[in-house]
């Protein structure tokens, strides 16, 4: 069993870089005679028709008997011969001084006899059979390397070749020596962890099972949101079992040619099975594992259906004995095949959910392990203003503060650094270049005002973390929060406080702008989406009790959604969407109606200064002034930096 990526390594070396010297020492020889042969048939073709005056039987003739030919050599049905001096002088400089004849057998006693007679010296060429054979030998030979090189060459190559290669599978191989991550480079997700660990001790100590006589799970679906470690965790796997990792994503197995997805399947999991103990890792498997049923466009020959049922007979034909766990990611769980998921095959799904403050915080340490990171860094801090951050997001975070410090010659990552980078990563890149005029920017501070007033003074709410009117990707300005803790279940005061604090910046226009603006879009459309979420899923309408009339998820063969209520529901669903609205909507008007004073000084000290952070509200909502330089005093310490 230790014996076997050896064996691996032996089959796969031809088609790779290292077995390359081998083949070209094997077709050396072969080469050495075509260049040999091409050469020789070269060398005597261009010795028998070097330039040489083709002439007719009659002008021979004339030329013999005016005695202008010096020699004569006699061969198989041609002459070739020398003009004498007599001859030379009689043609153009620049004819050629020999020539060539052809002639019947018959005329050959005829010949012979007439340059006796003009004693013209004559001789009979050497027959060269090698010659002849080669004229025929030669093309044999060519068309045989031709086909060598072209077709049986090609197709022994595997994946370098061009023809006859459909069938084979695109997967990439990595053996033991190359898998380096393991269990402690993953993190946030310790209870899939958990789940997993079985399938190492499978890998490593397969007696232990067949002992007792049980079972391994033939397949693992990892089953989460996008950058939540799912191929990470895999890759772990295998690491932390020290076998071999044949990674292919479900893409790779269509192509425009019918049947290759099937072939690619067979042998993928033929390569598989002669390097176990292995993983196979199939990323985005919905790609081909869509449930099947009835349609317009694919019937029961589809080409995805076909590689699907390929996929589903390989896992079926797996021994006890057989060392090879299946392991498949997706975010799409809900649309794969029934057939897939069942026991014996995908039996077992993990679930991968966005990391919590905990476990974010592991992330970002594991990250910013690979920086220089300054030691007043409050990583933890980060993690809590980082809610329904995915692991990618979180390493893009690092990342990007790197980048942000390097490109201000800092010597380290700084927390000002991560936390524009969390910023960017989530909302885009600040725009300070961008024109903005001096009635939006007005309008644009009362509206964050107001958002910030109210988030401020409401204890069910999210405690504010900080408040700009620096336009950032679509947004004029925005107000961030600072959750204290990972929220698994929303309660009906938490969400009428977000509510009054969606509805803070619209209200804030209306009293101190006399007007209103689409700036409140995302506001009013998170604010319904909300209110809705309220009344049709969870139950918090006194009107329609604890009912569920939120939509359906599965949508019908023709694409329609099913409606399970009535016209008359919809219209209570509706109305008690209103009350609530109404409700949040007229508490956050009397919140900033008793505190218009402190709104004021919120929306001129961010005219001011364009970022505040929570500390620095907090200083004006006691009462207290801000000692801090402002928005034109940074801009000319920058320009006098340039300057100098």
């Amino acid at each position: 069993m230790n014996q076997t990526p050896k064996k691996r390594q032996d089959t796969k070396r031809p088609s790779g870089p290292a077995g390359k010297g081998p083949i070209t020492q094997r077709a050396r020889p072969l080469s050495w005679l075509l260049i040999g042969l091409a050469f020789l048939t070269l060398m005597t073709m261009f010795d028998r028709y070097q330039k040489r005056d083709e002439i007719s039987n009659d002008e021979f003739e004339k030329y013999l008997a005016e005695g202008k030919i010096e020699s004569i050599e006699i061969a198989d049905r041609e002459m070739t011969g020398k003009f004498n001096a007599a001859g030379i002088s009689s043609r153009q400089p620049k004819d050629p001084k020999t020539f060539r004849v052809g002639y019947r057998p018959e005329m050959l006693a005829d010949i012979t006899s007439k340059l006796q007679a003009a004693q013209v010296k004559w001789t009979v060429a050497k027959p060269q059979i090698w010659l002849s054979l080669l004229s025929w030998i030669l093309p044999l030979v060519l068309m045989i390397a031709f086909f060598y090189f072209i077709f049986v060459r090609n197709v022994r190559n595997g994946p370098g070749g061009m023809l006859m290669n459909f069938g084979r599978s695109k997967h990439k191989l990595h053996g033991k020596e190359q898998m380096k991550v393991t269990f402690d480079d993953v993190a946030g997700i310790d209870e899939a962890k958990e789940e997993v660990a079985e399938i190492i001790e499978f890998l490593k100590h397969p007696e232990k099972f067949q002992k007792i006589g049980g079972r391994i799970p033939r397949g693992v679906l990892l089953v989460g949101p996008p950058g939540c470690g799912k191929t990470l965790l895999a890759k772990a796997i295998s690491g932390q079992a020290n076998v071999p990792f044949f990674s292919i994503s479900g893409s790779d197995f269509v192509e425009m040619f019918v049947g290759v997805g099937a072939s690619r399947v067979r042998d993928l999991f033929k390569s598989a099975k002669d390097n176990s103990p292995c993983i196979i890792f199939l990323d985005e498997i919905d790609a081909i594992g869509k449930k099947r049923g009835p349609g317009f466009v694919s019937g029961g020959h589809d080409e995805r259906e076909q590689t699907l049922n390929a996929i589903l007979v390989e896992m079926d034909g797996f021994d006890t004995n057989d060392q090879v766990i299946v392991m498949a990611a997706t975010n799409r769980g809900d649309i794969l095949d029934k057939a897939l998921t069942r026991p014996g095959r995908f039996d077992r799904q993990v679930y991968i959910p966005l990391p919590d403050v905990k476990g974010r915080t592991e992330i970002l340490k594991i990250h910013a392990k690979k920086v220089k990171m300054s030691p007043c860094v409050d990583l933890e801090k980060i993690a809590r203003g980082t809610p329904m951050f995915s692991g990618a997001d979180l390493e893009a975070i690092i990342n990007e503060a790197a980048i942000s410090a390097t490109m201000n010659n800092k010597d380290f990552v700084e927390t000002e650094d991560l936390e524009e980078a969390r910023d960017k990563v989530r909302w885009g890149r600040k725009k300070r270049s961008r024109a903005v005029d001096q009635e939006d920017k007005k309008l644009t501070a009362y509206h964050e005002a107001g958002h910030t007033l109210v988030q401020s003074l409401l204890k069910d709410a999210d405690p504010l973390h900080k408040v700009s009117i620096i336009p950032r990707g679509p947004m004029g300005g925005a107000t961030f929060s600072l959750p204290e803790k990972d929220r698994t279940h929303y309660t009906k005061k938490y969400c009428m406080a977000e509510l009054q604090v969606c509805f803070g910046g619209r209200i804030a226009e209306e009293l101190f702008c006399d007007d209103i603006s689409s700036g409140a879009q995302a506001d009013i459309k998170m604010a319904t989406s909300l209110a809705r979420e309220m009344v049709q899923t969870w139950g918090m309408s006194s009107e329609l009790g604890p009912i569920d009339y939120s939509p359906p998820a599965q949508e019908s063969y023709f694409g329609l959604g099913g409606q399970e209520h009535s016209q008359k529901t919809s219209e209570v669903i509706d109305i008690e969407v209103k009350k609530l609205i109404d409700q949040a909507y007229n508490a956050a008007k009397e919140i900033i109606q008793n505190n218009r004073d402190k709104l004021m000084t919120i929306a001129d000290a961010l005219l001011k200064y364009e970022t505040l952070d929570a500390a620095e509200v907090k200083i004006i909502l006691e009462g207290g002034s801000l000692n801090k330089p402002t928005v034109g005093d940074l801009l000319k310490v920058e320009q006098d930096k340039q300057a100098n």
